[in-house]
């Protein structure tokens, strides 16, 4: 097993294992109840983490690499034209889907 992920919000790192879990990584959470041990730990030995099998850690780091980068561009709708954050995955004007091969070309 390999560490993959740690956050110090809890819902981060249960979101992260859930996508994971969502795309076929088998994950398991550690540390989830280490909270109690600030003060007498560091910190960061508190955290949640998210680790993988030895097999799966190419995939899972390529998985969370898509995500991150998905999360800073923008990307521009193709049925409406407006900007999208690039954490978006439907359009905040005309709520089309960021793939959707439904939504006709933009004409902007």
């Amino acid at each position: 097993m390999q560490k993959i992920f740690s956050h110090e919000n809890r819902l981060i790192v249960f979101n992260t294992m859930n996508l994971l879990q969502a795309r076929g990584v088998a994950c398991e959470l550690r540390n989830e109840f280490a909270g109690s041990g600030v003060g007498d730990l560091a910190p960061f030995e508190t955290w949640p983490e998210v680790w993988v099998d030895e097999a799966d850690l190419e995939r899972a780091s390529e998985i969370l690499s898509d995500l991150d980068q998905a999360a800073q561009g923008e990307w521009r709708c193709t049925a409406c034209g407006a900007e999208n954050a690039g954490n978006y995955r439907m359009c905040w004007q005309c709520s089309a889907l960021i793939d959707d091969p439904e939504a006709p070309p933009s004409s902007a």
